[in-house]
């Protein structure tokens, strides 16, 4: 959420004074964010973001980002490998050097950088939006409300998060007599799953699958399971995450780990609904309003034409 208080006039003044181009707010916004509020005292210019959830909902809103860490990202993300924007680090490790010397008017971290905020926070205005697995979709939605309103991009916002939630709804309702269904991420030859409540939780909270079993996890990295898990639990529907795939990384796929004699055995497999989810949407960007209308769309597409041929 973002309050509008106190009116600026004096920073207004001298920033037409020092000849500043950056439009000032007619009022402060403070930006209430996961580690508390930041004031802003004119529309950002210059912004760096460790966040892709942040970097895609700037990029559907026509903002232009200045810095973006390096490493994978989806294919409709991929100008920013683009040398015109500066690296700044990765996910995790910010390149302090890079950030104080791009004089940035924003910051944003999330999730996986949340943890340099506070270094962060000490070079220019940071806000944290990292999304609360909890409550997913709300808490996307709300992101993307936030950065229309510190951009002046209100419309837009409106517009992008009242399709989303349109489809989103849509799915749900179709979702929920399309049986059970079983997330699962792979990864260096492994698997685990997620459940209710977990990271991938929105497929039952907010796209309405049934979960076809309750999971034992441990933070973000799900319960280890097996092939023979998946018989046992046997879904109608295998929602499959390839995490080597969304950071880039070599190695089996998720597509050969499955075709296999036992999950051949499996509802999901007989059925024609293993669906091989936008891997990165899921696992990198993780709530931008571009990768949950690719996400909803895809399942949607996936439910309609099960349901068509039955």
């Amino acid at each position: 959420m973002i309050i509008n208080r106190h009116s600026l006039a004096l920073a207004g003044a001298l920033a037409l004074a020092l000849g500043a181009s950056v439009p000032t707010f007619a009022q402060e916004l403070v930006v209430t964010h996961t580690k508390g509020e930041t004031k802003l005292t004119a529309k950002p210019a210059k912004v760096l973001t460790f966040d892709l959830a942040t970097l895609d909902t700037l990029d559907a809103l026509g903002v232009e980002v200045a810095g973006v860490p390096g490493g994978a990202k989806p294919d409709y993300l991929a100008k920013y490998e683009d040398k015109k924007y500066e690296k700044i680090g990765t996910f995790f490790e910010p390149d302090y050097e890079a950030v104080n010397a791009a004089e940035p008017d924003l910051i944003v971290v999330a999730g996986r950088s949340s943890a340099k905020y506070d270094d962060l926070a000490k070079i220019a205005p940071t806000i944290d939006l990292t999304v609360d697995a909890k409550n997913y979709l709300a808490s996307s939605v709300a992101n993307v409300q936030k950065l229309g309103e510190i951009f002046g991009k209100q419309a837009e916002a409106k517009e992008l998060v009242e399709k989303l939630e349109k489809t989103t709804a849509d799915l749900k309702a179709s979702a929920a007599n399309a049986g059970t269904a079983l997330v699962i991420l792979t990864t260096g030859g492994k698997m685990s799953a997620y459940g209710e409540g977990s990271r991938f939780g929105v497929a039952y909270s907010d796209y309405g699958f049934k979960p076809a079993a309750k999971t034992d996890e441990k933070a973000n990295h799900g319960q280890a399971i097996s092939n023979e898990f998946i018989l046992e639990t046997n879904p109608d529907w295998l929602l499959v995450i390839d995490r080597d795939a969304a950071i880039g990384r070599e190695g089996q796929s998720a597509q050969q780990m499955l075709d296999n004699e036992i999950v051949h055995k499996t509802k999901a497999w007989q059925e024609g609904n293993v669906v091989y989810l936008k891997s990165a949407n899921w696992y990198t960007v993780n709530g931008g309003v571009q990768a949950l209308q690719q996400n909803v769309d895809q399942l949607s597409e996936a439910v309609a034409k099960k349901q068509a041929a039955n």
